[in-house]
């Protein structure tokens, strides 16, 4: 059996390592943010190419709390890709917001660019990108509209830590890049933790008060916050583990080349890139008319695949208030009933890919 994700691959690679960073946390007792959140927020913001980064405790968090931060609420209307995980739009209508869906590039599944200037309205606050499946969504156009309507950008890279734009590392384009380090993630914590990236320190210094009860200093609140704060102990893990991500991301691009190769001519829809793109390859996502089954005989054939994502957000029950019909978002509508995410992992070793390659051509 070959598993879409070995999720236990990078602690047994990294076990002396993890272990050590994990009891120095035990072993300090601080146990809420401290120097080890310090330290993990500083590397980040270096390897980033960003002048701030702040831990907090999850990836939807980072998002809310960016919202937030720029003031974005009641009555406004926030520019969200159609074809993305539901979280994008959850943050949303978390700050009473309202989600306002573009279709995406059929190419690179990503939000389209040319779409997005109909969908701004006086109600518009901001663009919300997702950098889907590790590769950057086309950020020029995007961040000249925002300026052209006096807009905020907020990217969401959960799925794209080392991912380039231009040569350029995702990191601080946009106002504010939200991050998730979820377990299955490129960079990946032993539970829930995100963090927030930008090169506004004004922006920063908000998120800091908010994802600490709106306080700075003990009992004196200056918002109405939340508890969203970096465990120092996921910190420490991820501290552990980032010296590694280039490496790691580099095996991920080879995988993907591989597979490129290897299925060329195979009736699947392969991944485009674009030429000023450098994917992360978080996932490495194919299309296929007959993709429930071709799925099925893989997982026959022991060959473990996902699907990213089943149900598009607009036709999900959570915004069924919304009253966007199925085929208003076509797009998004028809990627949902084709993609298929095939094994992707810095682990996955030559023989696994190969492997693949070739059940897939033997069940296609």
């Amino acid at each position: 059996m070959i598993p879409f994700l070995d999720l236990g691959a990078a602690y047994r690679e990294l076990k002396t390592e993890i272990d050590a960073a994990i009891h120095r946390v035990l072993d300090s007792g601080w146990y809420i943010l401290g120097p080890e959140v310090d330290a993990f927020e500083a590397e980040w913001a270096a390897w980033c190419g960003a002048d701030h980064a702040v831990g907090v405790a999850n990836g939807l968090d980072a998002l809310i709390l960016a919202l937030r931060a720029l003031d974005i609420g009641q009555g406004d209307e926030v520019i969200v890709p159609s074809n993305t995980y539901i979280a994008t739009w959850l943050a949303v209508t978390a700050v009473g917001a309202r989600p306002v869906p573009v279709e995406p590039d059929p190419a690179t599944h990503n939000i389209d660019p040319a779409r997005i200037a109909a969908a701004i309205s006086p109600a518009t606050r901001a663009i919300l990108p997702v950098h889907l499946y590790g590769q950057p969504a086309d950020l020029d156009p995007i961040l000249a509209l925002a300026r052209q309507h006096s807009l905020s950008v907020i990217e969401d890279a959960a799925q794209a830590h080392g991912a380039r734009y231009k040569g350029r590392r995702i990191g601080a384009h946009g106002d504010v890049v939200c991050w998730s380090f979820y377990p299955g993630k490129n960079l990946g914590a032993l539970g829930d933790a995100g963090a927030i990236t930008t090169n506004r320190a004004d922006l920063a210094d908000r998120i800091r008060v908010l994802r600490n009860y709106g306080s700075r200093v003990k009992y004196v609140n200056e918002v109405q916050g939340v508890n969203s704060r970096l465990d120092p102990i996921q910190a420490a893990v991820l501290r552990a583990k980032l010296p590694h991500l280039d490496a790691w991301t580099d095996r991920r691009r080879a995988i993907a080349a591989a597979y490129a190769e290897g299925l060329r001519d195979s009736g699947l829809i392969l991944p485009h890139v674009p030429n000023w793109a450098e994917p992360a390859w978080h996932l490495y996502v194919v299309r296929s008319p007959d993709r429930d089954g071709l799925q099925k005989r893989l997982a026959e054939a022991g060959v473990g695949t996902l699907i990213h994502y089943p149900i598009p957000p607009h036709m999900q029950e959570a915004y069924g208030s919304l009253r966007i019909a199925p085929d208003t978002l076509l797009l998004a509508r028809d990627l949902a009933a084709e993609v298929l995410s095939l094994p992707m992992g810095q682990h996955l070793g030559p023989n696994d890919v190969s492997q693949v390659v070739a059940q897939f051509r033997r069940v296609a």
